[in-house]
């Protein structure tokens, strides 16, 4: 076998392999204000009937200067707080994580792990709320069928505080 088709097979054994599970991307915008902070997000999967089902994440500011700084903030975000932020005892290891910066970010969750493991077959929601200090707040979700039968993308657009958030299916 000659070098070059080495090279091809081995290139092509090394290609990307995506699990099944669920893609997140959330776009956070820059916004030109003299006084900016980077936005705290959370995200969370709830049913039709609006109840918790998974926390997904919590991105706030984790070094905080004095003792309660970064987390002072977390009831800003106003839905999730009610929704089990508040029962929560952060920091929570695959959870909790720092803020972003202005930009696109993506998470994976593994239908393999939590906490798409334990998700039983139905109508879900995945919800995203963002809360700046000195600025805004806003809440986006999408509805989503859980497990998924083919691949599919979808995607919504915010005002102020996250520009879109595109939610992949992957069977």
């Amino acid at each position: 076998m000659n070098l070059r088709w080495m090279f091809l097979l081995l290139l092509g054994s090394a290609s990307p392999t995506f699990a099944a599970g669920i893609d997140i991307e959330i776009e956070i915008p820059q916004i030109d204000v003299a006084e900016y902070h980077r936005p705290y997000v959370a995200a969370w999967i709830e049913d039709d009937a609006r109840a918790l089902k998974a926390q997904v994440f919590v991105w706030y500011q984790q070094r905080a200067t004095k003792e309660g700084e970064g987390t002072k903030w977390l009831p800003d975000m106003r839905q999730w707080w009610r929704r089990g932020g508040r029962e929560l005892k952060v920091p929570v290891d695959g959870v909790t994580g720092a803020t972003r910066p202005p930009g696109r970010h993506a998470v994976h969750l593994d239908a393999t792990s939590a906490p798409l493991l334990t998700l039983a077959p139905g109508n879900y929601r995945l919800v995203v709320e963002a809360a700046r200090e000195v600025g805004g707040r806003e809440v986006l979700d999408i509805a989503f069928v859980w497990p998924p039968t083919r691949t599919e993308t979808t995607r919504v657009s915010g005002q102020h505080e996250i520009s879109a958030i595109a939610l992949e299916l992957i069977p």
